[in-house]
């Protein structure tokens, strides 16, 4: 069947900020005299919800409730945030796609103020057809904004294709019941990805073709 959306996502897929994401957990590691983390690592065990990759990361939440290092960290990336780039060719893809007349919108764990805020600041929000975060910044799942969404989207399932970076997102889009394309350029590697997913691309640009 003929694809109409594209549901994306945001962190990892669209914008490249894995790079300040290790930094900022480094930060609250170092805090914590816990070893820090390289890109490799930090791609081997990043997962939703976000409290179990705290956990694997060796933060002990015995000792601290999950929302104090959190926090930390959240306040960290909003002040990085600023330094972290679209992905090369993102605007010729979301521009090619509005020219083919898809619906486009976003799905994304960042809070929705934020994101909003994110999507103006970087210069795509008029791409988008809609818009959804999260409702705190703690980012347990997209599931059930993503169903939200799917209300709003008067379209067939089979005519609705996500675009993400992590399992997190194949399993959203197996749960909404629509097709999933994964991007191994973000907060999980390839080789961990292509495990689980039946369609694993290794540049953006790549969705062009698919």
């Amino acid at each position: 069947m003929t694809k109409k959306a594209i549901i994306w996502d945001w962190n990892g897929t669209l914008l490249n900020d894995t790079e300040i994401c290790v930094a900022c957990m480094n930060r609250v590691l170092e805090k914590r005299g816990l070893e820090l983390l390289d890109t490799q690592k930090y791609r081997e065990i990043f997962t939703f919800p976000v409290k179990n990759y705290y956990m694997e990361a060796g933060i002990d939440l015995k000792k601290e409730a999950f929302e104090v290092p959190a926090m930390e960290f959240i306040n960290l990336y909003h002040e990085s945030l600023n330094s972290a780039d679209l992905f090369p060719c993102v605007k010729d893809v979301l521009i090619e796609f509005k020219n083919r007349d898809y619906y486009q919108a976003v799905l994304s764990a960042m809070e929705h103020e934020s994101l909003e805020a994110s999507l103006k600041d970087k210069g795509v929000f008029s791409y988008f057809d809609a818009v959804t975060g999260i409702h705190d910044h703690y980012a347990y799942s997209k599931l059930e904004i993503g169903k939200e969404l799917m209300n709003t989207i008067h379209l067939k399932r089979g005519e609705m294709l996500l675009i993400g970076d992590s399992l997190h997102d194949l399993e959203v889009a197996e749960e909404l019941g629509i097709e999933c394309v994964l991007v191994a350029n973000g907060h999980q590697s390839y080789e961990r990805l292509s495990e689980r997913a039946p369609i694993v691309l290794k540049e953006l640009r790549e969705v062009l073709d698919y």
